[in-house]
């Protein structure tokens, strides 16, 4: 068996993934905050555990904005550079088994993609994402852990913080349910909770990429749109993004993996021979 290799190199985690054939073989994540020692971490613990020698790969294809940080092959093993939005939209195609789609990736940012089978195009994309979420809970509430502020806030109450359409009149609006956000932290109140402020700063993050994404569904005349990245492991994603499906007619896709997408993405690249530059010998 040999295994094509995608390594997507984030600010604080590696993501590995091994693709052989049409299967994806168990995912690795590693934390650090150096790009190549999570990059040789990551390796590790994904040959480890899956019991692989050196042997068994055929290609390791890296992407990711730490990837700029690797200048030679890994271990030896030919080694590639992949363009992110290129593996973006690779991957978010792959995992949702769409020819076509509007691909958003969220991760410490989001970055908006517009995928086809024949061009991948870079379309936007919007300085909200984890980071947005760490900064934001780590000045509000002191708390810096991402585990931490999702735990806080499934007992959260988005009435003691959100302004919703229904607090502002009586009267039916026209395409705005009574429960549709009017103004995130618009009714921040003197009793809200952490677990409450959690939330909010969640609701606040995931509904501005959502409509971000509803634009560009809208000005591309895609009305799938997949999301990818470790911001879909949320566990109010789902819920959040349903709601706006209900609201503007895009479906949201959050496919299995999908937080491995560019990864996945990067591997692809080179079994399907697209874009990617090749690393010079080295050890």
């Amino acid at each position: 068996m040999r295994i094509t290799i995608g390594i997507d190199i984030g600010g604080s985690t590696t993501k590995i993934v091994g693709v052989s054939g049409n299967e994806i073989l168990a995912p690795a994540t590693i934390r650090a905050n150096d790009p190549v020692a999570s990059l040789f971490g990551a390796f590790g613990k994904f040959v480890d555990g899956n019991g692989l020698n050196l042997a068994d790969i055929s290609k390791v294809m890296v992407t990711g904005v730490g990837s700029s940080f690797i200048t030679r092959p890994i271990y030896g093993l030919p080694t590639a550079k992949v363009a992110e939005f290129l593996a973006n939209g690779l991957g978010g195609l792959y995992l949702s088994g769409l020819e076509r789609a509007v691909i958003v990736s969220m991760g410490t940012g989001t970055a908006l993609v517009m995928a086809g089978q024949d061009k991948i195009e870079h379309i936007g994309g919007t300085g909200i994402g984890s980071g947005t979420i760490l900064g934001l809970s780590s000045r509000m509430l002191n708390i810096r852990d991402i585990k931490l502020i999702i735990q806080a806030a499934e007992t959260g109450d988005l009435s003691k913080v959100d302004l919703r359409v229904g607090d502002l009149t009586k009267d039916a609006v026209p395409s705005l349910p009574r429960h549709m956000t009017a103004s995130n932290f618009g009714r921040i109140s003197d009793v809200a909770t952490n677990s409450d402020i959690a939330l909010g700063i969640i609701n606040l993050v995931l509904q501005s990429i959502g409509m971000t994404a509803v634009f560009a569904s809208k000005n591309t005349g895609l009305d799938k749109v997949v999301l990818i990245g470790k911001l879909t492991a949320i566990p109010q994603c789902p819920g959040i993004f349903n709601a706006l499906t209900e609201l503007f007619g895009v479906s949201f896709i959050i496919p299995q993996n999908s937080e491995y997408a560019t990864a996945v993405g990067a591997a692809l690249a080179f079994l399907r021979e697209r874009a990617y530059a090749e690393l010079g010998t080295g050890v």
